[in-house]
């Protein structure tokens, strides 16, 4: 799972192929460290049809501002450059894949 900033987010999110799912966090979070090993996970599992992304959201304020995060960890799935699903909180590996990646883009 690489890291992102507000400097390369537009490239590296926006303007992906696929679907690219982002997690907004930061050092002091503890349940940011808790979903860590199962966006891990995911992000091998995946590698084929998703993209998984980190971003520090105390280095990189922008982003996390524009999008309206207000909590951590905040779980955004991007396609086409637009956020269609959002999860806010630690939660179970198979709710996440439920909640995020396999639900259908409303």
């Amino acid at each position: 799972m690489t890291a992102v900033t507000d400097a390369d987010f537009e490239e590296r999110v926006l303007n992906a192929d696929g679907p690219v799912l982002v997690d907004f966090w930061a050092e002091w979070c503890p349940p940011c460290h808790m979903i860590a090993p199962v966006l891990e996970e995911i992000a091998a599992e995946r590698a084929d049809s998703l993209t998984v992304v980190k971003m520090n959201s105390d280095e990189n304020p922008l982003t996390p501002r524009e999008y309206q995060v207000m909590s951590l960890p905040t779980l955004m799935l991007f396609r086409g450059g637009r956020p269609v699903r959002v999860v806010v909180g630690a939660r179970p590996k198979s709710r996440l894949l439920a909640d995020l990646v396999d639900a259908p883009d409303q």
